[in-house]
């Protein structure tokens, strides 16, 4: 009882200023000027403004552009080195040759505060005078996650999650971790902080964590710091993930999509397959960007840039340099570069303060994992799985094979997850971390597996392989992809390896990605790329409205007597 209440006044120091109860609804207006005030929108006729990347970071910015500083669309280019954009936010395929996500965008209503306040204001494609955010939000709360099958152990049975599975130890080992300033935490890794506990890493907490937000042991305690932090709501209800917002399809389709029709529709211009090699600065103290040098099919050209322009890269890419592979074929080993990552070191070397890449991109080992997207024809497998986990398509999450020599997971959305997609064919995606360790059944490294291969894996942890011919027969294709650098922001940093999203001594430059410094918020995640967007934009033209702040949930003791009691199931 004495630990209970140590650890109490520890979550709820200096919470008493707090206000409790914070909801995200009340956020999404918080960059309007205060009541009666008029605000006049800065001057645009005169500025251009250029976009390094066709990721959400770059649309969302090119989105606040035209509405809150009244920028022509016209005036503003946006550059993309392959032929389609949406960056790490994607979703194709075709009926014939099977669908692909490279990953899955898990929302939260209570924490995206900036995303949900753009996307109020960008019209839903399928529903006329709807919004995005309506469309997102009616879809999720029609389709509840309650997740019965969170860990399922080699034998196949669903384990019961309620408990955290924590020693004392562990319990103030984590809420110390909590209260401790980022400063004395530069390139320490979570298995660091935990090294004389390693039976942290075999509680139900670790495997439903790790798996949900893609830690390893050797990530950032930084990061992991910033989501305990960030994400305190979840903590209570990791065994289930109700929290997670779901989107009506992939992300390409129900967020790139509307967005990137919306900036057209307003004149943006956009350059696919051109890839910017470089960047020149104008010489002196400053940081001012003069010219952009470009690969634009092919053809070498450079673009100049007024003394009113803008420009805003993103520094990285969490999906650079990603192959895929088919039902007979593993994902190639890459062999590309990141383009985003490499743009990044030649900047990097010019001037100060625009960050460190080397931490991100030193080790692909530490970086990567491999996902696979399975397209079948017919309900069947899909009706077998429900029945397993006690969950229809769309209203679980993450089931995790705790011993599986990949720690192999997977996702049943709601059907159809493709706008394009057949009524009489079922899609669902998984991944694995460990994609250099042997498969527990396929005796080879989850890296060099076909499609069919990953399948069959899945099957045994299943407890299904005995169905594997007539599954099989279903299959239109399995498709792995290798993404050499997709977990390269949680690795273990300095405090000024990210750049600040506008460098000190910036007069037209600054950089949106997972990649940038923002205090207090988390990467990974579809709200960092937004409000690094909204605050890039809102420094460089001079925009006196107000970004939406963090919700400080961690100062809420409501949520951490909650977190607190979950800490001790």
């Amino acid at each position: 009882m004495k630990q209970k209440k140590k650890i109490g006044k520890m979550l709820v120091l200096g919470a008493a200023a707090a206000a409790t109860g914070i909801a995200a609804k009340k956020t999404y207006d918080y960059y309007k000027s205060k009541k009666g005030q008029k605000e006049e929108p800065p001057q645009a006729e005169d500025k251009k403004a250029y976009f390094i990347g066709g990721g959400l970071g770059s649309l969302a910015g090119a989105a606040y552009l035209i509405r809150d500083c009244s920028m022509p669309g016209n005036q503003i280019t946006i550059y993309e080195g392959m032929h389609i954009l949406g960056g790490s936010n994607d979703g194709i395929g075709t009926p014939e040759k099977g669908f692909v996500c490279r990953g899955g965008r898990m929302l939260n209503e209570e924490t995206y505060e900036n995303f949900w306040e753009l996307f109020r204001t960008i019209p839903s494609l399928e529903n006329p005078g709807r919004s995005v955010t309506d469309d997102i939000l009616n879809f999720d709360h029609a389709h509840p996650t309650n997740a019965k099958a969170r860990l399922i152990d080699k034998e196949g049975n669903i384990l019961d999650v309620k408990s955290m599975g924590f020693t004392q130890k562990e319990r103030l080992a984590l809420f110390r971790l909590m209260n401790t300033p980022e400063e004395k935490l530069d390139d320490m890794t979570i298995e660091v902080w935990f090294a004389d506990m390693p039976h942290f890493f075999t509680t139900n907490f670790w495997y439903m964590w790790q798996t949900t937000f893609a830690f390893q042991k050797w990530s950032s305690l930084f990061e992991f710091r910033r989501y305990m932090r960030r994400m305190i709501l979840e903590f209570s209800r990791i065994d289930t993930l109700e929290g997670v917002t779901r989107t009506p399809y992939n992300q390409y389709d129900s967020v790139i999509r509307p967005l990137e029709l919306y900036l057209r529709k307003q004149g943006v211009v956009f350059a696919e397959n051109c890839v910017v090699k470089d960047i020149e600065f104008a010489q002196g103290e400053g940081i001012t960007v003069k010219a952009l040098h470009l690969k634009d099919y092919g053809i070498e050209r450079t673009v100049e840039l007024s003394d009113r322009d803008i420009c805003i890269m993103t520094n990285a890419c969490m999906t650079d340099s990603a192959t895929l592979g088919d039902l007979h074929t593993p994902a190639p080993e890459p062999v590309l570069r990141p383009i985003s990552g490499e743009l990044w070191s030649k900047v990097a070397v010019k001037k100060q303060g625009l960050g460190n890449p080397y931490p991100f991109f030193g080790d692909v080992h530490e970086t990567n994992w491999e996902s696979f997207t399975v397209t079948s024809k017919g309900n069947k497998l899909l009706k077998m799985i429900e029945r397993y986990s006690g969950n229809v398509p769309g209203s679980g999450a993450l089931m995790t094979f705790k011993d599986s020599n990949w720690l192999l997971s997977i996702v049943v959305a709601a059907q159809p997850h493709f706008t394009n997609q057949p009524m009489d064919q079922t899609i669902f995606w998984g991944y694995g971390l460990y994609t250099s360790e042997e498969g527990n059944f396929v005796k080879k490294p989850m890296k060099d597996c076909t499609g069919e291969e990953m399948f069959i894996e899945l099957l045994h942890h299943l407890h299904m392989e005995d169905k594997k011919d007539e599954l099989l027969h279903d299959v239109v294709n399995v498709i792995p992809c290798m993404m050499p650098y997709v977990d390269a922001q949680f690795q273990p940093r300095k405090m000024a390896d990210r750049p600040n999203v506008v460098p000190k001594g910036s007069t037209n430059f600054a950089m949106v990605s997972q990649f940038v410094e923002i205090p207090d918020d988390m990467v990974f995640t579809e709200e960092y790329s937004v409000r690094a967007a909204r605050m890039a934009v809102y420094t460089l033209m001079g925009v006196k409205k107000k970004v939406c702040p963090v919700t400080p949930y961690f100062n809420d003791p409501k949520v951490l007597l909650k977190a607190l009691k979950t800490s001790y199931r």
